[in-house]
């Protein structure tokens, strides 16, 4: 190898895509909806054996959106509806041994969904706001991922991602409040809700409920869930 193809090797920096994916999980000990993630365990090293996003390398002839949504079937079998891009990850010490630039997407999905997902030795879920140290620099990646939810929640439909084609709106408030880890005022958030345009009345009730059955509603389909642009249709 010349001197100079020794330079150019170690100029470039490869190219990969992870997910951040949440869920809505009961919590083990208060029961209550709370945000949660797959992680994957590291079969090589660096960082054998340790905890890591859902990801890997791009090839040549896939998109970033469509790498992200592959690396995700592949390792957890989940298809989220909702896939955007989150931010790009490449400080040059990120990865040992060499420099590796990650592209960095988010999804989320109904706990129904969730559930079906794989779950064995080397794929597992964990509470989103207590993780143990995660291999490269996937705790900061979250971290920004947790502060987006939150930030989008409150002026966007990002909540629908959680929930079926209908629901109430106290199964839309718990969805706020597993979100923004706070009770939320439940005649405060229905006049906020109704009065944001956000969501529509169905004109149906949960069936089989004694006394005062609650209200069905739907997004609102002129909203949209997602904004990743024009150059990127969204996922699902």
């Amino acid at each position: 190898m010349t001197v100079d193809a020794r330079i150019n090797t170690q100029l470039e920096a490869a190219l990969a895509v992870s997910t951040v994916i949440f869920a809505l999980r009961p919590d083990p000990e208060s029961g209550h909806s709370t945000l949660w993630l797959p992680l994957v365990r590291r079969t090589r090293e660096p960082y054998l054996g340790q905890w890591a996003l859902p990801g890997g390398g791009l090839r040549a002839d896939e998109r970033l959106a469509g790498a992200a949504a592959r690396a995700l079937r592949e390792t957890t079998g989940l298809t989220p509806k909702y896939l955007e891009q989150l931010y790009t990850f490449g400080d040059p010490g990120r990865s040992p041994g060499g420099r590796v630039v990650s592209v960095v997407y988010w999804a989320l999905v109904e706990s129904g969904e969730a559930a079906l997902a794989v779950e064995d030795e080397n794929v597992r879920w964990f509470p989103a706001d207590h993780l143990s140290p995660l291999a490269f620099d996937h705790n900061l990646i979250v971290e920004y991922a947790l502060w987006r939810l939150r930030t989008k929640v409150e002026y966007s439909r990002i909540a629908h991602a959680f929930l079926g084609e209908t629901f109430t709106l106290a199964q839309l408030r718990e969805v706020h409040e597993a979100v923004l880890q706070k009770a939320l005022d439940p005649a405060n958030f229905r006049r906020t809700i109704e009065g944001s345009g956000t969501v529509v009345d169905t004109g149906q009730r949960v069936a089989g409920v004694p006394h005062r059955p609650p209200r069905l509603y739907r997004y609102n389909d002129s909203v949209h869930a997602t904004t990743p642009g024009a150059l990127e249709p969204a996922i699902g």
